[in-house]
């Protein structure tokens, strides 16, 4: 698995369960995907993503995240 998929399930995930959570528990836990969608932007702005520091450390590689790559 490379970065960039695991990222989009990461982020993607939650997002959905902080929603979820948003919807069932507490409307608090909409900071929760309002972080990461200001994560996102920075990200996208700078090029730099802490998570991905990470990621590499544990092994894990750039890659092609669609199949047309």
């Amino acid at each position: 698995m490379t970065i960039e998929k695991f990222m989009m399930i990461m982020v993607g995930s939650m997002v959905l369960v902080s929603t979820i959570l948003a919807y069932t528990v507490s409307a608090s836990w909409l900071l929760l995907t309002g972080f990461i969608g200001l994560n996102l932007l920075i990200s996208g702005i700078t090029g730099f993503c802490p998570m991905v520091y990470f990621l590499r450390k544990a092994g894990l590689k750039h890659g092609c995240a669609f199949r047309n790559c």
